[in-house]
């Protein structure tokens, strides 16, 4: 018989809820576009370039991420980006060649390679798909290679509406 009380059943269930909100590293992230140091914004004069990165102000990057990237169509040698690098080596909290999109990216990564995910053994597991913090679509492909091996089985959404992926 009913009691009329209402009772939560996902919270008493063993099922895993897992949001990649929660692991966005706080920071800010900034692109450095390289194209400011070039000739007419197309060529890469060495010995200009190399004075540019001597003399710029490398402590406004401090505990921030970077993005290098170029917005021109100029070709880039592979030694300028390790020549910034180098200058923001100790500053920046790290540094990508890429857009803000590659740079969320590796930061992702690196955060699901370091989690562990014990907690979720041959349990349910929910993806939580939506966020407010740019969460980029390869940080779910990242999680998902981590859980498959682990996981009962994987959902995606909230658990009202979840998308089965798998199940062992």
């Amino acid at each position: 018989m009913a009691t009329g009380e209402i009772v939560n059943r996902v919270a008493n269930s063993v099922l895993v809820t897992l949001d990649l909100e929660d692991y966005y590293p706080k920071g800010a992230r900034v692109c450095f576009d390289i194209k400011d140091w070039l000739y007419e914004g197309l060529v890469l004069r060495e010995k200009e370039f190399r004075a540019f990165v001597n003399t710029h102000d490398w402590s406004v990057y401090t505990n921030q991420f970077v993005a290098l990237h170029c917005t021109s169509d100029a070709i880039i040698p592979g030694w300028a980006y390790m020549l910034v690098r180098l200058k923001l080596s100790g500053v920046a909290t790290q540094v990508v060649v890429g857009d803000l999109e590659v740079l969320e990216t590796s930061l992702y990564q690196t955060i699901i390679e370091d989690l562990d995910l014990d907690f979720c053994k041959n349990k349910p597991v929910i993806i939580k798909g939506c966020s407010n913090k740019p969460v980029p679509q390869n940080a779910y492909l990242f999680l998902i290679d981590k859980l498959q091996p682990i996981a009962k089985s994987i959902m995606y959404g909230e658990a009202c509406s979840s998308v089965p992926l798998f199940k062992k």
